[in-house]
């Protein structure tokens, strides 16, 4: 069976976290002559260090009256008017000594990060290989290590660099040949690197960061490594006799948003919310009394309602997350695959909104919490996760589906590290097509990219079509599809066969599933408004759920087989998901020609020809089907199961060959049948309970009243019955607590 397998060229998306702060803020540094001008903004000199609260680090050069905002600016000479130029960062030479009064400070830490040159950071962009080398060159120097091209790849029938990998040049250990030699051993397998992209033909761009070294520094044996001698020569060299110290200007990009090609953008939130400074949540007038109504209404009529809030340093709110009752129910039987909604933040609505949703038994979204946010940093959507999970007894969801947020993606890593994390398709699909311009308006566009995505069953096949695809149309010269395309393992679905999607994301061609607020949020919508149709959106949500209930139970299909399993889950499955089924119940016809291709004791693997939509042969293919017969356990190479919940054609035409009556109930979800019995809570007994934990006894509680409840609305019997066991209930509790107190 296929699995999804990363290149040596793909981009890791889990790591980084520790530099995805630092790589959204901003610098502006010179040498000399600092003056305060803003709340905003770190002043620091080389002899004082004054500071006020802010995000933006800034060292202005003497006289300086104008300054960019995106500049790493380090200069000795006079200052130049850079407001309306690309940032730069200036040095005083590559190994000037005189720069060794700058100190970088952290903006998180206060810590001194190096004499002149900041740390490497994802986001930041060169506008040539050498000045990125350069640039990495001289942190090493600075630091006391040094460093030395560990790969590098070219573009195909080209002999331009694409790509680069720069390491400490103690990375790796000697080879069995090199073991031998009398060599001291200088490697210890440090791990500290930078990985660079080229990005749009003419930048250069850090895509992932290591900054710990496994060993200690030694600057003055470095002093003669290649890399830096390489440096002192290329320096020697470009000194002009009239000239004291070269001013070496290294063109650094500081804003990622340039490449994307419109909302949605993690990297460009990312940056503008550290620009902005966003400490505290935005609020209009009277927008502080709209959540304080809401939530005191909301604790008066639903007791299970949970909220908790943020606040800074100045006691100023900064994050709010709720989730009512129903909600937190409905995760116990929902809550295998989330969505995290962040379109109000992608696309700079009004309200910051943020929705958790899933996906019900009918198909239908399902609300799971929702948030207001300050920001979109690293740390807030750690709280928020965090929050998230208390409130859901610390039981984390199988997957999670995201937008294509870093600081989100290093988050869900940090609070979620076994959770799989997937990209939403639609999005992804929706950036592809806007990212290659004219071309994307294309329908032959469209069509070979959907073919290329849905139709590819191995991991070389993908990969082939996504580069005849990139040749035919010319996408190549786009940045923005090559990323997507480096992140391809958490949006494609090839690299997904193991991954539980329970049909969210991953469907048939334009089958994703909608917002919970679709509709009825939209960009100017402000607090207000969103509070008074919140209410009305749960319960239109809720009777439409029990509204399919009702369908599904009188629901009486027309079999279109005489193959049995229609029959069986026509009885089991509810009305929108048995239609589904159904549909693969019908394709089985196109499915001939099972041969058995191979055989390990009780697991036999065959190859099903299925022929194409209308019958035509001209398009077949072969699907590989992997049977257990001890197990009765069945995989298909297009992973049906694992991505909707049901088995597809392929696996049912091996079942059936091997004269199997009925779909085994290991195939046969919970989460889709009519008859589930929606106490939206697992089966908890006394055993798994802390009773100093006030919380899981209201919960543990709760959940059992509620079935009480459940089935006591059967009928009128029923009700007696419920309502009497609650006050002999009552009374004994009461009882109970008489005694104690005697």
């Amino acid at each position: 069976m296929e699995e999804g397998l990363g290149t040596s060229e793909q981009l890791p998306g889990d790591e980084g976290s520790d530099n995805e702060a630092a790589s959204q803020e901003v610098f502006d540094i010179t040498c000399n002559g600092i003056e305060s001008d803003g709340d905003q903004v770190l002043n620091i000199e080389a002899n004082e260090l004054g500071t006020t609260a802010g995000q933006i680090l800034e060292f202005e050069s003497h006289e300086a009256e104008k300054n960019c905002e995106h500049v790493l600016n380090f200069e000795s000479g006079a200052p130049r008017d850079n407001s309306h130029q690309l940032p730069e960062f200036h040095s005083n030479g590559l190994e000037d000594p005189r720069c060794g009064d700058t100190a970088i400070i952290d903006g998180h830490t206060g810590s001194s990060l190096g004499k002149s040159y900041p740390p490497p950071v994802v986001g930041m962009e060169f506008e040539s290989y050498e000045d990125a080398y350069n640039y990495y060159n001289c942190c090493a120097k600075e630091l006391g290590f040094a460093i030395r091209v560990k790969s590098s790849w070219t573009k195909r029938n080209s002999k331009e660099k694409r790509g680069a990998v720069l390491c400490c040049n103690c990375e790796g250990f000697k080879t069995m040949k090199e073991a031998n030699s009398r060599r001291k051993e200088t490697r210890t397998g440090c791990l500290a690197m930078v990985r660079l992209r080229l990005v749009e033909s003419n930048r250069w761009r850090v895509d992932e960061v290591k900054l710990e070294h496994n060993h200690l520094f030694d600057p003055e044996r470095v002093q003669n490594s290649k890399s830096h001698k390489k440096m002192d020569a290329r320096v020697k060299r470009k000194l002009e006799p009239a000239v004291d110290v070269e001013v070496r200007t290294i063109k650094l990009y500081r804003t990622p948003a340039v490449e994307t090609p419109g909302e949605g953008s993690s990297d460009e939130r990312a940056v503008s919310s550290q620009i902005d400074g966003s400490t505290r949540l935005k609020l209009k007038e009277g927008d502080t009394q709209v959540i304080y109504n809401f939530f005191c209404r909301v604790q008066l009529t639903k007791p299970n309602f949970f909220y908790i809030m943020d606040f800074n340093d100045e006691g100023y709110l900064k994050n709010v997350f709720w989730i009512d009752s129903r909600s937190r129910a409905a995760y116990a039987c929902f809550g295998d695959v989330v969505v995290v909604d962040t379109t109000c933040l992608s696309k700079k609505y009004d309200i910051p909104l943020l929705a958790f949703f899933g996906l019900n038994h009918h198909k239908e979204t399902l609300l799971l919490g929702c948030s207001l946010l300050a920001d979109e940093s690293f740390e807030t959507y750690v709280w928020l996760l965090r929050a998230w999970l208390s409130c859901m007894s610390g039981r984390p969801p199988q997957t999670i589906i995201t937008d294509r947020c870093k600081a989100l993606q290093n988050a869900i890593s940090e609070v979620f590290p076994r959770a799989h994390h997937r990209l939403n398709l639609s999005i992804i699909l929706d950036s592809i097509v806007n990212s290659v311009g004219e071309v994307g308006e294309s329908e032959v566009f469209h069509e070979v990219l959907y073919n290329t995505v849905y139709s590819s069953l191995k991991i070389d096949e993908f990969e082939v079509a996504w580069e005849e695809m990139a040749q035919q149309f010319g996408c190549r010269g786009y940045g923005w599809f090559q990323s997507l395309y480096e992140d391809r393992e958490r949006w494609a679905p090839i690299y997904m066969k193991d991954t539980f999607l329970a049909g969210i994301s991953i469907d048939q061609r334009g089958e994703f599933m909608c917002p919970f607020f679709d509709g009825f949020v939209h960009k100017q919508t402000n607090l207000r408004e969103f509070f008074d149709i919140y209410d009305f959106v749960l319960q239109k949500n809720h009777q439409k759920e029990v509204l399919c209930d009702l369908d599904s139970k009188e629901f009486s299909p027309v079999l279109r087989t005489r193959c049995n399993y229609e029959l069986q889950l026509s009885k089991l499955y509810t009305k929108e998901i048995f239609l589904k089924f159904q549909e693969e119940m019908s394709l089985m016809s196109n499915c001939s020609g099972i041969a058995q291709i191979h055989a390990n004791g009780p697991i036999v693997t065959y190859m099903v020809k299925e022929r194409g939509v209308q019958g035509d042969t001209s398009d077949a293919r072969d699907v590989e089907v992997t049977y257990d017969k001890i197990g009765v356990e069945v995989r298909c190479m297009c992973s049906c199961f694992n991505f909707k919940g049901y088995l597809c054609r392929h696996a049912l035409s091996v079942l059936n060959y091997n004269g199997i009556e009925e779909i085994p109930n290991h195939y046969i979800l919970t989460r889709w049948r009519k008859d589930f019995k929606r106490l939206y809570a697992p089966e908890l007994g006394s055993s798994n309970i802390d009773i100093s934990n006030p919380v899981q006894l209201f919960d543990h509680l709760h959940r059992r009243a509620m079935q009480v409840v459940d089935e006591g609305m059967a009928s009128q019997d029923h009700y007696m019955v419920a309502w009497q066991a609650f006050k002999e209930s009552l009374n004994k509790v009461r009882l109970a607590a008489d005694k104690r107190v005697s």
